[in-house]
Order: structure tokens, then C-alpha cells, then sequence
């Protein structure tokens, strides 16, 4: 069950990797016929790389021979899951493309100050990388557009002065909530993540979407902030309702799981009794139980496309930024044993509320 965000494109060596189930560092080994690879770990490796018709990026394997790289990462992400992921990718790509990586977190869950910013981009950078939320933040982006170097915005739309890097959040997010509307459930929760994130609304337009198209349905949505602390109290509002939902959507899967913790205290069977479904298929996705349904985002690969950009811009506009179009990956709805159809012993709703 997938949806194609944007046309077919070449193949990654993220995307050998994976195939192969080894590290990037692995594949660039094979690739570069360096020792420490066993013979059948090479010949894995070579298999994907002729199933995927992958060609090596000649001009990013000789950075490690030429002027260094230097790459800001910029962050400050309440989901430890997404961000584990999102510095993965980015640490793959550097270490392919030979680039250093400068790192600055804002703390406490806010974004780095103004003037933190501002003798961060000052340091010779030779290109940025905002992670979300931080892309959307004018402050954020105002500050480090004086620099004047390549920049790109992870899962975020309509950056002034950066490139954007996501997938089609609403129409995922409308294949997600017509896999609920077509196991039976007419009872939908939706948990929004943070108010300031373009993402956090075109989910929640892409569910609305897909509940107009179908007739007595009642929806009870809850704010959240993707915080697994703001799942738990989303979940405990939706599931004191008078006629609570059958199944909840939340908008990312650290505060899915938080409604699965909340659903288990209450001796709630999912998805016998409540179904569950998250987004970005994060490590959380896969270590609760039961393993979550949800909307496959590739988080890594966002990061090293976003790495790659501009990296590859750095290097063609000796550093000086220059206008690009979003950049739009694939999605999936990976479903696992979170959902189920409607209890039979709760009526269906009576009316429609959206």
C-alpha cells in the first residue's frame, strides 16, 4: 500500500545499503574495493548494486581528496526516535562525501538563540541542515540566511532561502485514515503534532480528506506537540470520551505509542478493542507492542538527500546559495498488528462531525 511522492529517481547508496542490509560505509568499502569485507558480504553487496542499476557519484567519492567540507546541523526535536534516525543519514552522507559535520542543538526543546545562530553560520560553513521543527522557525531562518550558504529544510514546506527535503504529508496521511475508514471504523481520534510545523497541518487536512469522502463518521481530534508526554495526555482525552474512537491516528509514532501505553493502562486490548496507527515508522514503531501500523517516512534517507544537496551546491556555487525546488521522497503505509476492525460490541456512531 504506497504512494509515490515524486517521480522514479536513481538509486542512493543508502538505497544499496539497505538492500544489502549493511552500513554505507560497507557499500563505499565494496565500491572501492577496499579489504575488511568478507566474500559474502561483497557479493550482497554487489547484487544490489546491479538490482538497483546503482552508479557510483564519481564527484562525492573524490571529495575526501579535496578542500574539506564543512556541514551545520542544526536541531532541537522532542522525538529521540525521529532524531536518531535523522542523525544516522546525515552521519552516512558525510562520511561518503568526506564532509565534516558542525553540530548546534537548541536546548530545553527550543531552538538555538538568535545571536547562537548567528555565530554559528559565521564559522566558515560551507552549508546548513535544519532538522524539524527548526526550518519553519523565522527566527531560525532569518538568522542564518546572513550567511549567504546552501541550506535545506527537512520536512518543511516553503522556506524562504532553502531547499526543502519531505514527503507528501497530506497524502499520506489520507491513505492512512482510508485504511481505517475501510477496515470498518467510523469512530476516528486524530492526535496533531505541532502547531508550528506545515507538516502538523497538511496531516490533519489529508485525514479530513479522506473522512468527508465517507458518511457517518465522527472525528475527536486532540493537540499534540509530537512529545511522547503530549501522546499520553491526547490519549487519555480521547479515550474519556462518552463515546470514545475505535481507532486513533496520531500524527507521529512516539505519541502513537504513548496512546498504546495509555490504551494498556486502561486494559484495552489493540487492536482487538482500539486501534492504534502512527507516522515516520521510527524505531518506536517496531519496539512496543503491538508493533505499530504506520506511515513509513524515510527519515534517513531525507537527511542524506538534504546532506547531498548542499554539499553537491557547496561545491558548484563555490558556497553562495542559489534558489532550488522541494525535494519530494516516496512514502508507505507499513501495516503491522496495530489494527483491526471496530469492536463488535460498540455501536457505530450516529452522526458525523469533522
Amino acid at each position: 500500500m504506497a504512494r509515490a511522492g515524486k517521480p522514479a529517481q536513481s538509486a542512493t547508496i543508502i538505497d544499496v545499503a539497505a538492500r544489502a542490509g549493511v552500513s554505507a560505509m560497507t557499500v563505499s568499502r565494496v565500491i572501492n574495493g577496499r579489504s575488511g569485507v568478507s566474500a559474502e558480504t561483497r557479493a550482497a553487496v554487489e547484487k544490489a548494486v546491479a538490482d538497483l542499476a546503482y552508479v557510483p557519484n564519481v564527484a562525492a567519492r573524490s571529495l575526501v581528496t579535496s578542500a574539506e567540507l564543512r556541514i551545520g546541523v542544526v536541531y532541537s526535536n522532542p522525538s529521540a526516535a525521529f532524531m536518531s534516525e535523522f542523525l544516522t543519514g546525515v552521519f552516512e552522507e558525510a562520511s561518503i562525501r568526506g564532509a565534516r559535520l558542525v553540530l548546534l542543538k537548541g536546548e530545553g526543546g527550543r531552538p538555538p538563540a538568535p545571536a547562537e545562530l548567528a555565530k554559528f553560520a559565521s564559522t566558515g560553513l560551507s552549508g546548513i541542515i535544519l532538522a524539524p521543527p527548526l526550518g519553519e522557525s523565522p527566527a531560525v531562518v532569518q538568522a542564518l540566511l546572513r550567511a549567504g550558504v546552501p541550506m535545506a529544510a527537512i520536512g518543511a514546506y516553503r522556506v524562504r532561502g532553502a531547499a526543502c527535503v519531505r514527503i507528501d504529508d497530506r497524502r499520506a496521511a489520507y491513505e492512512m485514515t482510508r485504511h481505517l475508514l475501510d477496515l470498518g471504523h467510523r469512530r476516528l481520534g486524530f492526535v496533531l503534532g505541532n502547531p508550528d510545523q506545515a507538516a502538523s497541518a497538511e496531516r490533519l487536512a489529508g485525514f479530513r480528506e479522506a473522512v468527508q469522502e465517507t458518511a457517518g463518521v465522527e472525528v475527536q481530534v486532540a493537540q499534540g506537540d509530537f512529545s511522547y508526554a503530549s501522546g499520553l495526555a491526547a490519549g487519555e482525552q480521547l479515550l474519556d470520551a462518552s463515546m470514545p474512537p475505535t481507532a486513533i491516528f496520531a500524527s507521529n509514532d512516539d505519541m502513537a505509542a504513548a496512546i498504546v501505553s495509555v490504551a494498556h493502562r486502561r486494559q484495552l486490548d489493540v487492536p482487538r478493542q482500539l486501534t492504534v496507527v502512527g507516522f515516520d515508522d521510527t524505531t518506536a514503531a517496531v519496539t512496543l507492542w503491538p508493533p505499530l501500523t504506520t506511515v513509513h517516512q524515510p527519515v534517513r534517507r531525507l537527511a542524506a538527500e538534504a546532506l547531498a544537496l548542499v554539499a553537491s551546491e557547496a561545491r558548484a556555487a563555490g558556497g553562495k546559495a542559489r534558489p532550488r525546488r522541494d525535494r519530494i521522497l516516496d512514502y508507505s503505509v507499513v501495516q503491522r498488528d496495530s489494527t483491526g476492525v471496530p469492536p463488535s460490541d460498540q455501536p457505530s456512531a450516529a452522526g458525523s462531525s469533522t
